[in-house]
């Protein structure tokens, strides 16, 4: 194929096709303008006919912004984030927006790269992840001059709006509902916290709670990569093995807290009556274990959608106005793993 061939179709093909102006061709693609139906449908189906993708970048000199959505998460793998996207995509589709997605992989200097990369195509918009980022990415956020959503954690100031949880309360209310279970010797299994920001803050919330009842935790261990469901499975043997006097083990997220209950399963332990356990998220994916994990809802599509909804309330002329500092309240499940009382 001839580069000739492969150049890029432009409006004046549209035009050529179908015997009306450029111009009259840019107003129908860009949903602008008095023009007829029937011109209007002759327009489409020509382009669609073409393949013709129109230039947004060429539309952005002039309006100094594109309509994507820049979403930096920490991860893909997380089953957490996908339904997070899931909200985002839930709003947007009914706009002009389009979500582009940054992944970090939890790492500050690289959630700082990925920012920068996304902040030069001038995006309409930013939703990320956590309230915790370097100066430079804070500033970056700051300077930009668009929305901007940090989500997940509201436990701490926003550069612009926020909307999530506190993880510390999340973290309070699941060790109260440990302590008036009856269960007193708890150890912990989680995240390495200085990657994990929001599980750093449940832990912080559930030692505080337990401390205030003169509780301490008496083993923990930390992980980082690794299958979450064979983690749980080593970490709670280790755990056991050192601590064989236990009676509950909380962990920071349900997948490593599934391992844990498999586990103890496959030892024939009693649970809750022996040993209680509970994680963290409410994954839809685990509705079909033996039995259930006691976790908290983490409240994901709904952030993602309430998210969205604020940068596309900015984006409307003139600006709607919206709550932009929103905490949600996860409740507790208790399945099959934690005794009520």
């Amino acid at each position: 194929m001839s580069n000739e061939n492969k150049r890029p179709l432009t409006l004046r093909d549209v035009s050529d096709a179908t015997g009306v102006s450029e111009m009259t061709v840019s107003r129908v693609l860009r949903n602008r303008g008095d023009v007829s139906d029937k011109t209007r449908q002759k327009v489409l189906l020509a382009a669609k006919e073409l393949g013709y993708v129109p230039n947004k970048i060429a539309g952005a000199l002039a309006s100094k912004r594109v309509n994507l959505v820049a979403v930096i998460i920490p991860s893909l793998s997380n089953m957490v984030f996908p339904e997070v996207l899931t909200g985002i995509n839930r709003v947007l589709e009914d706009t002009e927006l389009q979500p582009v997605v940054g992944v970090t992989d939890y790492q500050p200097e690289k959630e700082e790269k990925v920012l920068y990369e996304m902040l030069s195509w001038r995006p309409s918009g930013v939703i990320i992840a956590g309230l915790e980022h370097t100066e430079a990415a804070r500033a970056m956020l700051a300077a930009s001059g668009i929305p901007v959503v940090e989500i997940m954690d509201t436990d701490g100031n926003p550069v612009d709006a926020m909307v999530g949880i506190s993880h510390r309360r999340a973290g309070r209310e699941m060790a109260k509902a440990i302590l008036k279970a009856g269960y007193s010797r708890i150890g912990f299994m989680g995240t390495k916290m200085p990657l994990d920001h929001r599980a750093r803050k449940r832990f912080e919330g559930f030692t505080e709670a337990l401390a205030k009842e003169g509780i301490e935790i008496e083993d923990r261990e930390f992980y980082s990569g690794g299958s979450a469901l064979a983690k749980g499975r080593e970490m709670t043997q280790a755990m056991l093995e050192r601590s064989p006097e236990l009676d509950f083990l909380y962990y920071s997220n349900d997948m490593i807290g599934a391992g844990g209950l498999l586990y103890l399963l496959d030892q024939g332990i009693d649970v809750p009556g022996q040993i209680g356990l509970a994680g963290f998220n409410g994954v839809e994916l685990l509705a079909g274990l033996p039995r259930q994990l006691a976790t908290m809802d983490a409240c994901r599509q709904e952030i993602g959608m309430k998210a969205a909804q604020i940068i596309a309330s900015q984006l409307d002329e003139p600006a709607t106005e919206t709550e932009r500092h929103i905490t949600l309240t996860p409740k507790i499940s208790f399945g099959d793993t934690l005794k009520r009382r």
